[in-house]
This record gives structure tokens, sequence and C-alpha cells, in this order.
């Protein structure tokens, strides 16, 4: 069993938010439940609080610093200190880049990877001071292998893994974990968020999440597990890790392959 914890989750309102919850919800430990949708999150808490743990909600929007910086405080007060924060919030996005605007560009910016900057950001002094902790960003399968017609999703979720990247580095000298998580599709309502110019790419990705192989309680299952174990990549989905060793092994191949899928996505095909 996992040894209970002071853990910080954003986005724990629904969906894997909530799995990660619950994955670490157990006598003695304690929870910090922030998203935007409240009344979701104290749902999840509910459902904490059922299985022995304690926690606390707090409306939190991650474009926002200041709410951040008050969830940290909230967490000082009241745990005193913090083992695990996890910047799982995030949103879906798509269209092919010359149909994105600029605003489509910045609110997905601003969201699944500044968000995830802030978290970071907020929490960084509790984590120095403790000389402890781990951190946990939620990127995506996107982020490494870029599919066409999700320009933005890919870039800000590239981002997150760069700087996932830079703060491994930077924090195992000071005793600090981090991990990031790429998973592909599977069931969630990241869709309720979905902002693009096309009908049809939302029901493309609706497809791909609904025959998704594991669900979200298996995909929490594995970061918890493989987060403890010290791993950094996360890759839930095995045909994920698959992909990402072949396109590491053969990049070219890869490239092609998702050419094929801007084709088809364009109606259009090789002569």
């Amino acid at each position: 069993m996992q040894q209970a914890q002071r853990v910080v989750i954003t986005g724990a309102g629904s969906g894997l938010g909530r799995e990660l919850a619950l994955c670490y919800a157990q006598p003695g430990a304690q929870l910090a439940l922030a998203d935007i949708n409240e009344a979701g999150a104290r749902e999840t808490l509910a459902l904490v609080r059922a299985k022995g743990a304690q926690g606390v909600v707090q409306r939190c929007d991650v474009r926002d610093y200041s709410q951040l910086a008050a969830l940290a405080q909230t967490c000082e007060e009241q745990f005193g200190g913090l083992d695990v924060l996890i910047n799982n919030a995030g949103v879906a996005s798509g269209g092919m880049f010359w149909d994105l605007s600029l605003e489509d560009w910045d609110w997905q910016i601003s969201i699944n990877l500044m968000g995830v900057v802030k978290g970071c950001k907020a929490f960084m002094p509790m984590f120095l001071e403790q000389k402890s902790g781990h951190i946990i960003n939620i990127a995506s399968m996107a982020a490494l292998m870029q599919a066409p017609g999700m320009s933005n999703y890919n870039v800000a979720k590239a981002g997150v893994v760069a700087l996932s990247e830079s703060l491994l580095c930077e924090l195992q000298p000071v005793g600090v974990g981090v991990s990031v998580v790429c998973p592909s599709f599977f069931q969630t309502n990241l869709l309720d968020s979905y902002r693009g110019p096309s009908s049809q790419d939302k029901s493309d990705i609706a497809k791909l999440l609904e025959n998704s192989p594991i669900s979200a309680a298996e995909v929490a299952a594995t970061i918890v597990r493989e987060s403890a174990d010290g791993q950094f990549m996360i890759l839930p989905h095995e045909k994920g890790r698959e992909a990402w060793a072949m396109k590491q092994a053969q990049p070219d191949a890869i490239y092609a392959e998702m050419t094929r899928l801007a084709e088809k996505k364009l109606g259009l095909s090789r002569a």
C-alpha cells in the first residue's frame, strides 16, 4: 500500500485528477484538491473521505498565479508541508495550424503549459525548504509524437516535458524528485473543455478516447506506482511506449506516418 502522504492535485474535480486522488486516499493521507470546478472537487473530496483520508478543496484557475500561491499557503498552514505536487489541470484543443487563431494558442499555452510552470513556481519555495518531495507533471504522448491537427496542444505538452527535464536536473541535487507523464488517449471528460475550429476533429478524438485499452483509474495507478519508484518519464500505454521507441530509432518513419495522417485529414491522397 502507498504510504500516507500530503498531496496536491490540480484538476482534481473529475477524470484523471479524481482517480489520482482516490489512489492516494487512505487513512492518514492529506489531500488538497484544486479545480476551477469547485463542485466537482467537492465530489472528489467526499470519495476521498469515504476511504479514510482527509482533504481540503480550493477553487483554482491555474492561469492565475495568485490562486496557486494561495493553494500553496493552504498546504503550508494545514499540512505543514507537501510530499507530492501533481500538475494535472488541462484542456483539449485541435485544428490545423492555419485554422488556429492566436487566441487559440494563447488559451492553450496559458493553461496546459503556463499552468504547470506556475504550479511548480508556487510550490518551489516549500520544496526547496524541505529538501524533499516529488513533482508530477501531466503531459501527453502528443508531446512526443506530434500528430497533425493538434499543433498548439502538441507544443504546450512538449513544453511540459522540457520543463520537467529541466527541473529533474536542477532539483535532484536538493532532494526533490520529478516525473512527467505522457499518456495516450484514455476515457475521460477532457473533451468537455475542447476548443477548435472543426467539430470533426473533436469527433475523431472522442473515438480514440472511447477505444482506449486502459481506464483513467489504471493510468492513475501506474502514475502513483512508477513515480514512487523514481521513474522520470511515465508512459502508461503499451502502444505509446512502442511508438516512442520507434520514433527514437526511426524518426523518419514516424514523420512519414504523421504526414499520411495529415493527408487523410485533408482529404488528399498521394499520386
